[in-house]
């Protein structure tokens, strides 16, 4: 079966760079945010999400694609939704040369328009700035084709396979194989059932080559989850309780769920603060609800056993606020607003409203990136900068609890262990904590007897791993009806497609060789000739017996005669035209014994002008119409014919050697008596003695005797023409 025996040492002198296999940091690599990986190997490219920096703005904010050449690339696998993840989705479609396929589950493609519309929207640049627009993420939209969890799609010798990945609705990762070699890259993961999805799969009975894994949380490990979401419920019941109001800035799916179930709960278990409102503030909540409540089979068991009863996405105490304008600033309330890290937007605005105010309390619930105004607010400094330029005093509470649906440290080397690739390769995560975790994984390691290596690369910098593969083919069709015995040679043909081989006899080419056709292939061959055409039926017939002569017409319905035809063995047609006196044209179907005859004809033909048969034939009384010479007028007359007895030697040897040389091919290894010119074939047990100059067989076994002398009369029949119209040949 087609495979490839794995040597992970990349470190050895490398001599085919087909074996590489390359992974290039497009974004992610030592940092977080536009997650965006380049995977090469065999001549394929897959580029693993196309994310956007959160940090930045404009082109800034994009992968290093002016690194690549887009047009390579063959497939783009978007993990989920999340901008990181998939915010240059439209311009890496639309606005570079790319033009291969792009696939993500069904709900991460139900929502990413829509989240990345509202990215459009709320971005808040110049119109020099934006990196596409509404159009080019409709034309991308389209191009787009939805997977299912465990659904494997082939492209052109790429497979992959995608996993439930926890995280957020219709995260995957994704299983990637070429050519044998299987990479796993996780995306963002989630190895924690939460209140409503599942924990990230792995994929079951398959050695992984190469893992590329986050590495977000670094060595921290989360806090257990009942007392984060004790302490959670109990800051936000401080903040409201003492007249301020508590922010919490979300992205629009993802955590956002997860915490309006916690808080939906807990509001419902205490009546005292039926009073104090909450709302999420995202125009896209009602769509996305309709996403998360059409998908809920993709959750875990309990919003499914939930859901039979009453949907657990129509909040009780949970209103939608669409815009602020709809929002009186009237007392106490718990906003959730996207964007999650204060970029711009409604979080911001109210961020910048509410900061002077030691009342009021911000609640930072997920993963914020270095650079961004939520991570610059965790710090706590004295004052914050507006977005008009303006600098306003921070006075309002900043707390961090992590509900970030990203693997820590326990869940993240468990996995890795569980996975036991040879190499794992780190990315999304910033420097520092990636280092830690590379080091505190290499201990992890060094204990074992794992030789798994650990990988750091930055963005640009690629990392090539060699794989050596040693290529088997299976064979298939009917082929494969019957076991093989050892050392038995099997003859078909070997088909190479997306890096298989397959060993299949030509009549199944059409079921299992993709589509391959047979066809038939006929050879021609023009030749000049000046003798009579009797003279070459009549060497013919000498060389081959009988052949069958017939006329040639224009073909249609047409009687014209044109020329003669003359068959030999069934497989070798010569024809003579009327209009085309010093020619003649040899016909016939290719493959390898029907070449060996029309070779043997072609040597009759060539050999007639300087046989000295012809000059006896062409000189004898008996010669008639049809040029038929009596043959006892040929034998015997060695001396006549010019051959001497050296020559007759000389033609023996070089006889004897075609005829092992036919042998071999046929039988194998086989014992030569080069002085007595016999052979000696043992098969099986079985033992064969062969004459090569007499064509005899000798053999206790009919069944052996049989079999190799229909091997000698087609050796006869093809070898040493000339010699044998001469009458030498035995």
């Amino acid at each position: 079966m087609a495979g490839i025996k794995r040597k992970p040492d990349h470190e050895i002198p490398i001599v085919d760079e087909n074996d590489l296999l390359k992974l290039t940091c497009l974004g992610a690599g030592n940092e977080v945010g536009r997650s965006s990986l380049l995977l090469e190997y065999k001549g394929k490219s897959i580029l693993l999400d196309a994310g956007i920096h959160p940090a930045y703005t404009g082109l800034a904010s994009l992968p290093f694609f002016d690194e690549i050449d887009p047009g390579s690339v063959d497939v783009l696998l978007v993990s989920h939704f999340h901008l990181d993840h998939a915010g240059s989705v439209p311009y890496f479609m639309e606005r570079t040369s790319f033009k291969g396929r792009v696939f993500m589950t069904h709900p991460t493609k139900a929502i990413y328009k829509w989240m990345l519309s509202d990215y459009i929207r709320v971005s808040n640049i110049g119109a020099e700035d934006q990196i596409y627009n509404e159009d080019d993420l409709t034309n991308s939209f389209h191009r787009i084709e939805a997977v299912d969890y465990h659904q494997q799609v082939e492209v052109e010798g790429i497979k992959f396979t995608s996993y439930n990945a926890g995280h957020v609705l219709g995260a995957a990762m994704f299983l990637i194989e070429i050519a044998g070699v299987k990479v796993l890259y996780t995306g963002d993961y989630s190895r924690e059932e939460d209140r409503h999805l599942m924990a990230a799969e792995k994929p079951e009975g398959v050695q992984i080559d190469v893992l590329v894994t986050e590495s977000t949380y670094g060595v921290q490990s989360h806090e257990p989850r009942l007392a984060k979401e004790l302490r959670f419920t109990s800051l936000i019941r401080d903040i409201v309780t003492r007249g301020g109001r508590c922010l919490m800035p979300v992205f629009a799916l993802g955590r956002a769920q997860e915490l309006l179930l916690i808080l939906d709960e807990y509001w419902e278990a205490h009546p005292e603060l039926d009073s104090i409102p909450i709302y999420y503030a995202s125009s896209l909540a009602k769509k996305c609800m309709a996403v998360y409540q059409t998908y809920i089979n993709m959750m875990n068991a309990r919003i499914r056993k939930q859901f039979a009863i009453s949907n657990p996405f129509i909040f009780k105490h949970i209103s939608n606020l669409k815009n602020v304008e709809q929002f009186e600033d009237s007392g106490p309330c718990v906003m959730m607003a996207s964007p999650g890290m204060l970029q711009n937007g409604l979080s911001r605005e109210l961020f910048e409203r509410w900061a002077p105010d030691k009342r009021n309390g911000l609640v930072i619930a997920g993963y914020c990136v270095e650079g961004t105004p939520a991570r610059l607010a965790m710090n706590n400094p004295p004052e914050i900068q507006a977005m008009d330029g303006r600098m306003i005093p921070l006075r309002m509470s900043v707390d961090y609890i992590s509900f970030s649906a990203h693997v820590d440290f326990t869940q993240n080397s468990q996995f890795i262990a569980e996975v036991n690739a040879p190499h794992v390769v780190l990315v999304h995560g910033e420097a520092n904590a990636m280092l830690r975790l590379k080091v505190a994984l290499q201990q992890k390691f060094a204990d074992s007897e794992e030789n798994t290596k650990v990988y750091t690369p930055r963005n640009c910098e690629t990392l090539s791993l060699h794989f050596r593969g040693e290529k088997m083919a299976k064979t298939i069709g009917s082929l494969a009806a019957k076991y093989p015995t050892e050392n038995q040679a099997i003859s078909g043909i070997l088909v190479a497609k997306d890096f298989q081989l397959n060993v299949m006899s030509p009549d199944d080419l059409n079921e299992y060789g993709g589509g391959l056709l047979t066809t038939v292939l006929t050879q021609r061959q023009s030749v000049p000739f000046r003798a009579t055409f009797s003279l070459l039926q009549w060497h013919l017939e000498m060389m081959f017996g009988d052949i069958h002569e017939s006329e040639l017409t224009k073909g249609g319905d047409s009687t014209e005669q044109i020329g003669t035809v003359i068959r030999i063995l069934d497989t070798v047609d010569i024809k003579k035209l009327n209009d085309k006196p010093n020619q003649i044209t040899l016909e016939w179907v290719g493959n390898a014994m029907n070449d060996m005859v029309a070779d043997s004809v072609l040597a009759v033909i060539l050999g007639i002008d300087s046989s000295p048969a012809s000059v006896k034939v062409t000189h004898s009384p008996h010669s008639h119409s049809h040029g038929h010479a009596k043959i006892t007028e040929l034998e015997g007359e060695d001396e006549d014919m010019g051959q001497t007895h050296d020559e007759l030697d000389d033609h023996h040897e070089q006889e004897f050697a075609s005829v092992t040389t036919f042998l071999k091919k046929h039988f194998g290894d086989i014992d030569v008596d080069e002085k007595e010119k016999k052979v000696m074939i043992k098969m099986d047990g079985m033992e064969a003695s062969v004459d090569c100059l007499s064509y005899s067989v000798k053999s206790d076994h009919e069944l052996l005797q049989n079999r190799v002398s229909n091997v000698l009369q087609k050796v006869r029949r093809t070898i040493n023409p000339i010699s044998t119209v001469c009458g030498v040949a035995g």
